[in-house]
């Protein structure tokens, strides 16, 4: 789809969708899970899971998701659809490049191509482009096509669009926030990442993390612009219950064994997950809705938030997998070591990594003191010296599982080694 509209244009700005203007972990499964079923929606957030480790192409994840939908009438995925937010600072930013002479590219490969364009003809959007849906009698067959499905769609299509228009790749602005998005960059002169995976948090040439308004300096000026960062109250309490996990260890040397406390953690993450689903419906769950509610960071605010759920999981496997010492301080690792790392790098960050932009030299020096005094309490200086910095180098690594798994766990196997 295209304007008939011919400003003087500037460059071509080109968008992912999911994640990066609409909530990536709120898509239409979420909206529908009461019509859909729980095992249906459990086979999509299944192939969706296998498509973020790495395990399954974007490819095969969406034809077997959207299979799940078969016999649902169009009009009723669109309603669905037009109930979801856009992400904070979508609007802004999209005002800022229409004011500025940009033209504007919506490129999605996991949602349709009818939903991507009534959001294009919504916000004066240039070009749309998304997936087919096979439509029969009115109703979706559960097949999709397209462009964009195929090896290159998406490069394949910018290539287009910049010859439409008459630009460069220098004159093209690539905003994106995972790897499929990855073949388009050698048509980008300019590569944001957005709340990034773990490949484009070292391919980019800029990260920016939750409020998306954060690109208009470096579109504007080709430059980060750092502000001054307060912690805020939501920071300040997710960090705290963070750090508070390392008392874990304590409560299960004084009050009860390692195994019940698993268990117990592990019932608390089950009624977690219960009370995100309530409150993506709009409904509320007792205390969990509130603690969310004030740890949760804006963008999370808008989508299912799965880092609790990954915590819990971290402390619950070593507790179950380790001895009680390396166990004990895998813990201390992750929840000191990975909370002084967040606050600090918030704080102070500046000097960011050159493989994970998202990181920042300044939190990670007072991660790697903070995870050595607490793993120093379980294990003698030597070992937990090993530990922390293990523990550290995965936590500022990329890598395609989380961090609150990733660093206790990797932390753990080699303290058991040595």
């Amino acid at each position: 789809m295209k304007s008939t509209d011919k400003p003087k244009v500037k460059g071509l700005v080109v968008f992912d969708v999911e994640g990066v203007l609409l909530p990536k972990r709120r898509f239409i499964p979420f909206e529908i899970m009461g019509k859909l079923g729980f095992s249906k929606f459990l086979k999509i957030v299944f192939f969706g899971v296998l498509y973020e480790v790495g395990l399954s192409s974007l490819e095969a994840s969406l034809r077997r998701i959207y299979k799940c939908f078969r016999g649902y009438k169009i009009e009723e995925l669109r309603h669905y659809f037009m109930k979801i937010p856009l992400l904070p600072g979508s609007i802004e930013v999209l005002n800022f490049l229409h004011e500025k002479g940009w033209k504007i590219a919506l490129i999605s490969s996991g949602l349709p191509q009818i939903f991507v364009e009534e959001l294009a003809v919504k916000f004066k959007v240039d070009y749309a482009f998304g997936l087919k849906l096979k439509i029969d009698k009115g109703r979706f067959t559960g097949e999709i096509e397209g462009e964009v499905l195929r090896k290159n769609g998406k490069e394949t299509i910018l290539k287009r669009i910049l010859h439409s228009e008459g630009l460069s790749p220098q004159s093209c602005i690539l905003v994106a926030d995972d790897r499929n998005n990855l073949q388009m960059f050698k048509y980008a002169g300019l590569k944001i990442g957005y709340n990034p995976d773990f490949m484009l948090s070292a391919k980019s040439d800029y990260v920016v993390t939750e409020d998306l308004t954060k690109i208009i300096p470096i579109i504007a000026q080709n430059r980060f612009k750092r502000t001054h960062v307060s912690l805020t109250r939501e920071s300040l309490i997710r960090e705290t219950i963070h750090i508070a996990g390392f008392f874990t260890s304590f409560f299960c040397i004084y009050i009860l064994n390692r195994y019940i406390t698993a268990l117990l953690i592990f019932l608390v993450t089950v009624l977690y997950t219960a009370s995100e689903f309530a409150r993506i419906s709009g409904k509320t769950f007792p205390i969990f809705t509130l603690i969310t509610s004030k740890a949760a960071v804006k963008l999370e605010q808008y989508e299912f938030a799965t880092a609790p759920i990954f915590y819990a999981f971290g402390i619950i496997i070593s507790l179950l997998i380790f001895t009680p010492s390396i166990s004990y301080a895998s813990i201390a690792i992750l929840t000191l070591g990975d909370g002084a790392a967040a606050l600090f790098g918030r704080k102070f960050g500046k000097t960011q990594f050159p493989f994970n932009k998202a990181k920042h030299l300044e939190g990670t020096i007072p991660g790697l003191i903070f995870a050595f005094v607490g793993a120093s309490i379980f294990l003698n200086p030597t070992k937990a010296f090993i530990g922390a910095v293990v523990g550290t180098s995965v936590e500022c690594l990329p890598t395609p599982v989380s961090d609150n798994i990733a660093v206790p766990l990797i932390s753990g196997v080699i303290l058991t080694f040595i």
